[in-house]
């Protein structure tokens, strides 16, 4: 990533694991030298350019080239421009840091739906009217086998009118009247809640149990179909309106609408509330995937269980989670506009303000003239060749990546928004799990630093990805008596498919040639997203056994991490300008010999983005 014309050096340049993360293209006011938007293909956020992807200093063509949108020329200008202004200034190091606590938010919301959507442990009411005895109100709740061990029944009880007969007849249950022969009904005057976790979930307010258990994962669901929906419009909307306007605008509806869902009157409001807050949360990514940002997120995720465990109320928890928005407000008057959209938009003067302002707070002298205004109206913009979504598929070899790089993406989503989504199924205190879970991705991100920077993409990936879903399947064998081994067990695959989602941004990008690189981030991105909506319902299995949402996850992240030895290795090769160049799956070896290899500590480069 290039930031405000220059690098971050030394800093992980990949993609955070979030369906809920995304970022408006350039820095929106992200300083100067935030990187232009490139066009986009058909149903993609807004990719990368022809850029290395990964740490490390970026090749001189990458950043010269531009858009249709933003002539060629006058991009090489700029970068040559605003170069004096030095690589990590003050301002930069400023406008990164605003940016990325803005995306603390993203932590809280993205997450919330543990506890909003919490489920306690419930069993029919039985009216106090019942007319039963202290014997028969106790034996009412007839017992299911649960984990391997009776428990009472969460949606069905005796049928009371019998109950009551036989409590007036002075018989005792058990004894005089053998329970397992008695007529069941379902709850019909509502359920009792524990109240040992959580005071109020919209689970109990609108209970979303028993036969509509299915709505909670769909609440959830649908959040992140409001993400998906949001890449679409807030990158259209940015290349329109300008990165600044849109940021400050989807953190406006992330903010006004999670307010909003605090005075729902029916889950049918609060789902389509969170619909519209998913919406909001894709463009304060707006400094692109770096180590810095993803730990940004990772803080706001810690925060999640730190607020639940002292709110456990849902409509005071969710007030609680909406006021840290309102101190994005001020950042208004502090983070500028991209100086590179106000350039693609012929408004060199305000670009200049910017700019000038920059050098000043970097203490660097401006020079007495920056821009040719007259030579950059008359460039012309760069005619760039159109590519179409089935040139992912335009050969055999293509296609293979293409497909072997959806299911990449689609099961790396699942796998982490389903360890992410069922931290209250573990076993202990499900705060506490949440944080340990919020805090495991720290060390993952860094570790995928790490791996990017030395060792070869694909074994990298299929390493963290074996580890994460190996040690997963191995939670069914664990006695039942050794909790703390089983949340282990749980963190250990959250870190590797965390660390493997880190890596698989980078490692896309280089896979494909400069043409239809674009579209591929915008396809494999969708794909990560479908994987995040039906992640809630891999949780959900868990209501018919426990280990098999434990069982589909790891199998599947087993099997992509033998899949991904299959494709082809492109560490220590140059990023493919055409098809001809593109690697060639061939098993386990390279379909092409390697060119322009690289230092192991330096790694390629990822531009600007959204995911």
């Amino acid at each position: 990533m290039e930031k405000n014309g220059n690098r971050l050096p030394g800093r992980l340049r990949s993609r955070c694991p979030r369906g809920a993360r995304g970022g408006s293209g350039d820095a929106a006011g992200g300083g100067v030298g935030a990187n232009p938007r490139p066009a986009r293909g058909p149903g993609q956020d807004a990719p990368p350019r022809g850029g290395r992807a990964g740490p490390g200093p970026p090749p001189r063509s990458a950043r010269s080239r531009g858009t249709a949108a933003e002539p060629a020329l006058a991009m090489r200008d700029y970068d040559a421009v605003t170069a004096f202004l030095g690589e990590w200034g003050l301002f930069q190091r400023l406008i990164f840091f605003l940016l990325s606590a803005s995306i603390i938010p993203n932590g809280f919301n993205g997450m919330s739906a543990v506890f909003l959507a919490g489920t306690p442990e419930h069993r029919c009411a039985v009216p106090r009217g019942a007319n039963l005895s202290g014997e028969w109100l106790n034996a009412s709740i007839p017992l299911e086998l649960r984990d391997g061990r009776a428990a009472p029944s969460r949606c069905r009880r005796y049928r009371l009118a019998a109950l009551a007969n036989f409590s007036a007849l002075g018989l005792r249950p058990g004894s005089d009247v053998e329970l397992e022969t008695l007529e069941q009904e379902p709850c019909l005057d509502g359920w009792e809640y524990s109240r040992d976790v959580y005071r109020s979930t919209i689970v109990t307010e609108w209970n979303l149990v028993c036969e509509d258990d299915w709505k909670a994962p769909l609440t959830t669901s649908l959040f992140f179909v409001g993400v998906l929906i949001g890449s679409f419009v807030s990158g259209q909307l940015s290349d329109r309106f300008g990165r600044k306007s849109i940021l400050f605008l989807t953190m406006a509806v992330q903010t006004g609408f999670s307010f909003l869902q605090i005075f729902s009157t029916s889950w049918e409001m609060f789902t389509v509330l969170f619909l519209i807050v998913g919406m909001g949360q894709i463009s304060n990514y707006v400094v692109a995937f770096i180590l810095g940002v993803c730990i940004f997120f990772a803080f706001g995720y810690m925060l999640l269980p730190l607020f639940a465990y002292f709110i456990r109320d849902w409509r005071m928890l969710l007030l609680a989670l909406t006021v840290p928005g309102l101190f994005c407000i001020p950042l208004w008057w502090v983070i500028p506009e991209s100086p590179r959209w106000l350039i693609s938009q012929g408004r060199y003067k305000e670009a200049e303000v910017i700019i000038r302002k920059a050098a000043k707070i970097n203490g660097i002298p401006a020079p007495a003239v920056l821009f040719d205004t007259a030579e950059m109206q008359d460039s012309k913009p760069q005619q760039q060749q159109k590519a179409i979504l089935l040139d992912l598929f335009r050969t055999r070899n293509i296609a293979t990546i293409t497909i072997m790089s959806l299911l990449l993406w689609f099961f790396t989503s699942v796998g982490y928004f389903g360890l992410s989504l069922s931290t209250p199924d573990w076993h202990g205190d499900a705060y506490l799990n949440c944080f340990l879970s919020a805090v495991i991705e720290v060390p993952a991100y860094v570790i995928a630093w790490l791996l990017l920077r030395s060792l070869p993409r694909r074994y990298s990936l299929s390493g963290t990805l074996f580890l994460g879903g190996s040690v997963v399947l191995f939670i069914q064998l664990v006695p039942t008596d050794l909790n703390v081994l089983s949340v282990g067990l749980v963190m250990l695959g959250k870190f590797g498919i965390t660390a493997a989602f880190s890596m698989l941004y980078v490692y896309n990008v280089e896979l494909y040639p400069t043409l239809v690189r674009n579209m591929a981030v915008g396809a494999t991105s969708t794909a990560s997203r479908l994987g995040s909506i039906i992640a809630p319902y891999f949780v959900y299995l868990g209501a018919y056994d426990r280990f098999l949402p434990y069982i589909l996850m790891g199998s599947l992240t087993v099997l992509i991490g033998i899949l991904t030895l299959f494709l082809p290795e492109s560490y220590g090769n140059p990023l493919p300008e055409s098809f001809e160049q593109m690697l060639k799956v061939k098993c386990f070896r390279n379909g092409q010999e390697t060119t322009g290899v690289r230092s192991s500590k330096e790694s390629p480069k990822i531009l600007m983005t959204r995911l």
